[in-house]
């Protein structure tokens, strides 16, 4: 049987494949500073292995547009598998669909 968080991972993919996320410390807090309709992540995932700083900037934003941030207990490198990127890790994944960001933060109530 799989996690929850096996789960949200899975269905990240899916909003990789739809092109409904956000990928990457700057562009995230960049969108969550613009806000345009449809650009604004909407849940944000951090992985277990980003950088202090990074952890607080992200918190720190989401906290500021009241967006809600789920900690991973993946790595950078699952979470750079799951949105389709081979080379490297990724720190944080904004989801920008409402139904698809719906869906994965129900894995973690």
């Amino acid at each position: 049987m799989q996690s929850n968080e096996e789960k949200a991972i899975r269905l990240l993919g899916f909003a990789a494949r739809a092109r409904r996320i956000t990928v990457g410390v700057p562009l995230i807090c960049a969108a969550l500073q613009k806000g345009a309709a449809g650009k604004t992540p909407l849940l944000v995932l951090l992985a277990s292995d980003a950088s202090a700083n990074t952890a607080k900037r992200i918190a720190d934003r989401t906290a500021y547009y009241h967006v809600p941030l789920h900690a991973l207990t993946a790595d950078g490198a699952r979470l750079a598998l799951a949105v389709g990127k081979r080379d490297g890790t990724v720190a944080a994944v904004g989801i920008t669909d409402p139904e698809l960001a719906g869906a994965i933060a129900a894995q973690f109530a």
